[in-house]
C-alpha cells in the first residue's frame, strides 16, 4: 500500500512538472498570433517568457520554508490552483500587460508546485524506491520542451493560441483532487521566522542571473550590459550565500553540499543540463531559419528526440545496478557530447532519418544522464537537510535551464559577428553545436572526482557487486 502511494505521488508531482515545463516553452510558438491579438510586435511579447522565468527562480526558495510552516498538501494544492487560474487569466488577456501580470503569476504558482511536491515524494520513499521516484517525476521534464514546438504548433494551427493556456485547466483540477487523496499536511510548528534579509539577496540575485541571460538570449546587441547583470546576480548570491551561512535562523542551510553526491550533482548536472537545453533552442531555429522548415514540420522532428527520452525510461534502473552512478556519467557524458558535435553535420541534403537517429542518440543520453543526476543528488542527503536540498536543487535546475538557452544564443551569436553575417548561416550553427558539445564535457570534472560506490546504495550497484562475489 506504502509503495502504491510513493508511486502515485510521484506522478502527481510529475504531471506538475510537466505543466510548468511545457508552459515555459510552448508559448514561443504561439507569439506571433499572440501578437496580432494584442496589437504589438512579436518581440515585444519575450517579455511574456522572461517574466516567468524571474518569477519562479526568485520564488523557489520561500517553497520549502512555507511547506514547513504551512504543510505541504495546503501550499502544493494552492500553487497548482493559482497556477491554473493564472493559465486561464492568460487566456482571457487581451492586453500585453494583463498577460505580463498574468504570466507572473502563473511563475509564482509553478515556482511552489514543482519543488514542494518534489519534497513530500523524497521524503516518502525509501532508498531503494529512489531511482524509480525520481524517473517518473524527471522524464516528464523531459520530453516537455521537446514536445512543445510541434505540440505549439498544432494547437495553433488547429485551434488557438488561447489553448495552450486552457489545457492546463484539467490537467490541474486532476492534479488537485490527486492531491488531496494522496498527501498529509503535517505541519512543523517549531519552525524558525522568515528569514526576510536572506529572501531579499537571494531573490535579487536569482532574478539578475536569470533575467540577465534570459535577454541575453533574447536581445544579443546588448549582450555585453546583460552579462554585467549577470555578473553582479552572481556576486550578490555569493553574498546571501554567506549571509545565510552564518545566519542563526537562514532561508537555506548549505549542509547537503558537504555530501560529494548532492555537490556533483548541482554543479556537473548544472553543466549538462545547460549543455542538453540548448539543443531544443538550436535545433528548431536551424531547422526554420537555414533549412526552410516550417515551425510544425521541425517540432516533428524534434520529436526524435523525445522518442529516446522514452525508450531510455525502462532501461535506466537496469543500467544503474549494473554499472553504477560513476561508470555511467563518465561514459554517457560523452555520449551526449558526440550526439550534440553530430548536429554540426547536418545540412539541407542530410536525409531527416539520419537527423532523426541523431536526436534518438541525443534523447536516449539526455534522459539517462538526467535521472542519474536527479538519483544522484538526493542519495546521500540526510532526512534534516532535504527541504533545504530540494529547494536548492530546483533553484539550480531552473537557473541552468535559463542558461542553457542563453548559451546557445550566445555562442551563435558571437560566431554571426566573428564571420561577418548578418543572419545566421549554416556554419554559425555548426561551430555553435560544436561549442556547446565541448562545453557539456566540463561535468566531467565533478564526475571524476566522485568515489566509484558513489549513491550505490540508491542504484543498488554495490549489492549487485556484493552479491555476486558471495555466488564466487
Amino acid at each position: 500500500m506504502q509503495e502504491q502511494k510513493i508511486k502515485y505521488t510521484a506522478l502527481l508531482v510529475a504531471l506538475t512538472f510537466f505543466m510548468e515545463n511545457l508552459d515555459a516553452t510552448i508559448i514561443v510558438t504561439a507569439l506571433p498570433a499572440m501578437a496580432d491579438t494584442f496589437r504589438v510586435a512579436p518581440i515585444n511579447l519575450n517579455i511574456g517568457l522572461t517574466v516567468y522565468l524571474v518569477a519562479v527562480a526568485v520564488f523557489i526558495p520561500v517553497s520549502g520554508w512555507l511547506a514547513e510552516r504551512y504543510g505541504a498538501r495546503r501550499i502544493f494544492v494552492t500553487a497548482i490552483i493559482l497556477f491554473v487560474l493564472a493559465s486561464i487569466l492568460c487566456a482571457l488577456s487581451q492586453t500585453k500587460s494583463v498577460f505580463t501580470f498574468a504570466r507572473a503569476l502563473q511563475g509564482i504558482g509553478g515556482a511552489m508546485m514543482v519543488p514542494v511536491g518534489r519534497l513530500v515524494a523524497m521524503r516518502l520513499a525509501p532508498k531503494e524506491h529512489l531511482v524509480k521516484v525520481i524517473a517518473y517525476i524527471t522524464w516528464p521534464g523531459l520530453i516537455a520542451p521537446v514536445i512543445a514546438p510541434a505540440l505549439g504548433g498544432l494547437i495553433v494551427t488547429q485551434l488557438s493560441w488561447q489553448w495552450i493556456f486552457y489545457i492546463n485547466v484539467p490537467l490541474g483540477i486532476l492534479a488537485i483532487w490527486a492531491s488531496l487523496k494522496l498527501l498529509d499536511n503535517d505541519i512543523n510548528e517549531d519552525i524558525a521566522p522568515f528569514d526576510w534579509i536572506g529572501f531579499a539577496l537571494l531573490a535579487l540575485a536569482c532574478a539578475s542571473v536569470v533575467y540577465g541571460m534570459e535577454r541575453i538570449g533574447q536581445d544579443i546587441s546588448n549582450a555585453v550590459s546583460y552579462l554585467g547583470l549577470v555578473i553582479f546576480g552572481a556576486l550578490l548570491f555569493t553574498i546571501s550565500v554567506l549571509y545565510m551561512r552564518r545566519s542563526d535562523a537562514p532561508l537555506l542551510k548549505f549542509d547537503a553540499f558537504k555530501q560529494e553526491t548532492f555537490s556533483a550533482s548541482i554543479f556537473g548536472g548544472s553543466v549538462a543540463r545547460i549543455a542538453m537545453s540548448a539543443l531544443p533552442f538550436l535545433l528548431p531555429l536551424m531547422f526554420q531559419e537555414v533549412f526552410g522548415l516550417s515551425p510544425l514540420d521541425a517540432g516533428l522532428l524534434l520529436l526524435a528526440v523525445f522518442l529516446g527520452n522514452l525508450l531510455m525510461k525502462p532501461f535506466t534502473t537496469f543500467l544503474m545496478r549494473r554499472f553504477g552512478f560513476r561508470k555511467i556519467l563518465l561514459v554517457n557524458a560523452v555520449v551526449g557530447a558526440c550526439s550534440i558535435a553530430m548536429c554540426a553535420w547536418f545540412t539541407v541534403n542530410t536525409p531527416h532519418w539520419v537527423m532523426m537517429a541523431c536526436m534518438f542518440l541525443s534523447g536516449l543520453s539526455r534522459s539517462l544522464q538526467f535521472t542519474c543526476y536527479n538519483s544522484l543528488s538526493f542519495a546521500d542527503v540526510l532526512p534534516q537537510d532535504k527541504r533545504y536540498a530540494t529547494t536548492q536543487f530546483s533553484l539550480f535546475f531552473q537557473i541552468s535551464l535559463a542558461m542553457g538557452v542563453a548559451l546557445a544564443a550566445l555562442v551563435l551569436r558571437g560566431f554571426m559577428f566573428v564571420f561577418g553575417h548578418d543572419e545566421p548561416t549554416l556554419s554559425d550553427f555548426h561551430w555553435a553545436f560544436v561549442i556547446i558539445a565541448l562545453f557539456s564535457l566540463l561535468s566531467l570534472i565533478d564526475t571524476w572526482r566522485l568515489s566509484p560506490d558513489a549513491g550505490d546504495e540508491v542504484s543498488g550497484y554495490r549489492s549487485r557487486s556484493i552479491r555476486y562475489d558471495n555466488l564466487r
